[in-house]
């Protein structure tokens, strides 16, 4: 939508003259709720790679990964 179609077009209740909000992006509260989600998961991510399990998996991959490398 190019800037001239955005400015032309006008709301329809209490305020006809106030131009249409382009809704594009995040605004604050979704940034928090995103922000709460991303640490969550990290929480998560690190209480299971702190774990026996998490630890005895990442040994398991890096030996793995170990014996492809040439060297």
């Amino acid at each position: 939508m190019t800037t001239s179609t955005r400015t032309r077009r006008r709301r329809s209740g209490p305020h006809p003259h106030l131009p249409v909000r382009d809704e594009a992006g995040m605004n604050t509260a979704e940034y928090a709720v995103g922000t709460v989600g991303a640490c969550g998961f990290a929480g998560l991510l690190y209480q299971l790679l702190t774990s026996d399990f998490g630890r005895q998996l990442l040994q398991t991959l890096f030996d793995k990964v170990l014996t492809l490398l040439p060297f």
